[in-house]
């Protein structure tokens, strides 16, 4: 089984960050706006460094998204930034009308997804944004796992011309993967060959799959982790022959069951190569205030439940 340390500890928010300094250094036509969220979405280097290329929008949603698909006319590439629920929720039609729609290369950089936000409770924790972007055409969603995942994904947007959401979070969480890394948006990431069970996790809960993975180890249970980072479009190749091999899959996910990574992959099993699953999800509830920690635990995202799930799906295949 292939091992993968900690090193070190971060916000993917932070990954962010620096992901959006670093192409900007590079490419002039990187603009960024925000929604008065500068500091909680990381985008202050940015905004010291290129202060005629940052847009605080004030806290007008909406208005930012407009403004920012009105700059792809002239040949910009805007990044905008806020809270997962107000980058979605709040600006849908906007987003489905000038941009979507419209087919404007905007990134839509979204942070404190799901219930890791924490204390900030129900109102702030979206769970259903995956749901709502991937069903827009033409739009791409990715959802990396780690800090060093998100600084590339960040960067490797730019070159996307098309729509783009981009999922990121806010609490400290283990960095696993490097800047050598192969990263390919749309091509997810094998991270440990298995053949008994196959896991295929995005953003937080790829690293907890990692963890029920060394669990089922020990229970002598041969899992494959799969990243599914970039959700739209789904690397379909990954999933049907890891599944083909396995014949069993457990999808795990810091999102409502309905609508997000597991419901991509039951489909595409449904239609292609009908195969026993379960989910690891939000089930159809609403998340409320609480450490990130203790939320991940109540709502069952957590390698325990993972492995509850890996052993339920095993059972089924017979």
């Amino acid at each position: 089984m292939q091992q993968y340390p900690v090193l070190g500890n971060n916000d993917t928010r932070s990954g962010f960050g620096d992901g959006l300094f670093e192409i900007a250094s590079k490419n002039p036509n990187v603009v960024a706006l925000c929604a008065d969220l500068t500091d909680s979405l990381k985008m202050g280097k940015f905004k010291h460094a290129f202060p005629e290329r940052f847009f605080n929008c004030g806290v007008a949603e909406a208005n930012m998204i407009g403004v920012a698909a009105g700059l792809t006319i002239g040949g910009k590439i805007p990044y905008t930034g806020t809270f997962a629920n107000f980058s979605t929720g709040r600006v849908y039609d906007q987003i489905r009308q000038s941009v979507a729609y419209s087919g404007k290369p905007v990134k839509i950089c979204a942070s404190h997804a799901g219930i890791t936000l924490g204390e900030d409770g129900a109102t702030h924790q979206i769970l259903e944004d995956i749901g709502l972007m991937k069903m827009l055409p033409g739009m791409m969603v990715v959802v990396p796992c780690d800090y060093t995942q998100t600084k590339l994904a960040t960067i490797a947007i730019a070159a996307v011309n098309q729509p783009v959401y981009l999922r990121f979070g806010r609490p400290k969480v283990p960095i696993f993967t490097t800047e050598n890394q192969d990263f390919v948006l749309g091509k997810a990431q094998l991270l440990q060959s298995g053949t008994d069970v196959t896991i295929i996790a995005c953003g937080h809960l790829v690293w907890k799959s990692l963890e029920a993975a060394a669990l089922l180890a020990q229970k002598g249970i041969s899992a494959e982790v799969i990243n599914m980072h970039t959700i739209k479009p789904l690397d379909a190749d990954a999933a049907l022959q890891s599944a083909a091999k396995t014949r069993c899959v457990v999808t795990a996910e810091e999102h409502q069951q309905n609508g997000g990574l597991g419901d991509s992959i039951a489909q595409l099993l449904a239609l292609t190569m009908p195969t026993p699953m379960e989910m690891v999800a939000v089930k159809d509830k609403f998340g409320e205030s609480g450490t990130p920690d203790a939320l991940m635990t109540k709502y069952g995202l957590d390698a325990p439940n993972i492995v509850e799930s890996a052993l339920k799906v095993i059972a089924r295949k017979g």
